[in-house]
């Protein structure tokens, strides 16, 4: 089993480029890892940016995985789209794997990339092999889930103003984001008073400190557009159904994630088929980091065994 901590990694051997979407828009592409080896695209969270941790090329190479990130539209060097959709990114990923040459590939969301990860598996349902979801979020007004239950006080707040002020939110955002470009750390100081003894384990190693400072950084490097047009979409009706995904899914959650509390796992599960759940004990959601690297080997292996529902 790879070592948890070989689940980071700097910038060094990835090729980066520029992709142009169907609408002329440019999007920010890197590509790491076994050029020749099945393809997986990695969706960052929310904020994020193509730069987020990810396992180092030696790690990938050992997999045989060639990962792909790209900034959402209005993060880093991506441009906006105002007034997006989740189910936009599976246009947008489809325009990158064309110009890359890639006709099938898996597909992995972190956070809020995970109902990204999932509107490429039902609106590209010929292309994506499988699936996988870390610490993800259900849909807004899903029924029988308490939404905000468990969530912590600082993303009630977000997801709040993005339902009734949108002008606020915007306000606030843009503040967080003009802090981050001064010192990223802010971010995550913002977050600490809010994690779990498991996710302040994580955040406090040296290297995934570091890796997530620099992705806040290149995420917000031109302003808060992405940031706030995640929260607005991930808040708006998603625009695809989950009734239509039919690749395998796998659902991790940390079980003590405080930001996308585990119910909105066990609720896609029970919508998704051919879906799994992973409920990890002493986990948090900053445990992604830590659990990508087995996530890729179940992209990318197709035998090897499923776990229990939960």
């Amino acid at each position: 089993m790879t070592n948890p901590r070989e689940a980071t990694v700097t910038l060094q051997n990835a090729a980066e480029r520029i992709v142009v979407a169907g609408d002329g828009r440019r999007l920010a592409v890197e590509t790491s890892g076994a050029p020749d080896g099945p393809v997986v695209f990695l969706l960052h969270g929310t904020p994020g940016s193509r730069s987020g941790p990810r396992p180092r090329p030696v790690v990938l190479y050992r997999l045989g995985v060639h990962l792909v990130c790209y900034d959402r539209p209005g993060y880093g060097d991506s441009d906006r789209q105002e007034g997006r959709r989740v189910a936009d990114a599976a246009a947008d990923v489809a325009a990158i794997a064309d110009a890359l040459g890639i006709d099938r590939f898996a597909v992995v969301g972190r956070s809020g990339g995970g109902p990204h990860a999932l509107a490429c598996a039902a609106l590209l349902p010929e292309r994506v092999t499988r699936a996988a979801v870390l610490v993800g979020l259900a849909p807004a007004g899903a029924p029988d889930l308490d939404w905000y239950s468990g969530m912590t006080e600082g993303n009630v707040d977000d997801y709040g103003l993005a339902d009734e002020d949108a002008t606020e939110l915007k306000l606030s955002l843009t503040e967080r984001a003009r802090n981050a470009q001064r010192d990223p750390m802010t971010l995550l100081e913002v977050l600490r008073p809010q994690l779990s003894e498991s996710d302040i384990r994580v955040v406090d190693d040296v290297t995934i400190r570091r890796l997530l400072t620099d992705m806040y950084a290149e995420a917000l490097r031109h302003g808060p557009d992405g940031w706030i047009d995640d929260v607005l979409a991930l808040r708006r009706a998603w625009d695809f159904d989950l009734g239509a995904i039919r690749a395998p899914v796998r659902l991790w959650h940390g079980e003590q994630d405080r930001f996308s509390p585990v119910a909105h796992s066990r609720w896609l599960a029970a919508r998704i088929a051919n879906a799994e759940v992973q409920v990890q004990p002493g986990a948090a959601h900053f445990g992604a980091v830590e659990i990508l690297p087995q996530t890729l080997a179940w992209l990318t292996t197709p035998e090897l065994a499923t776990a229990p529902r939960l």
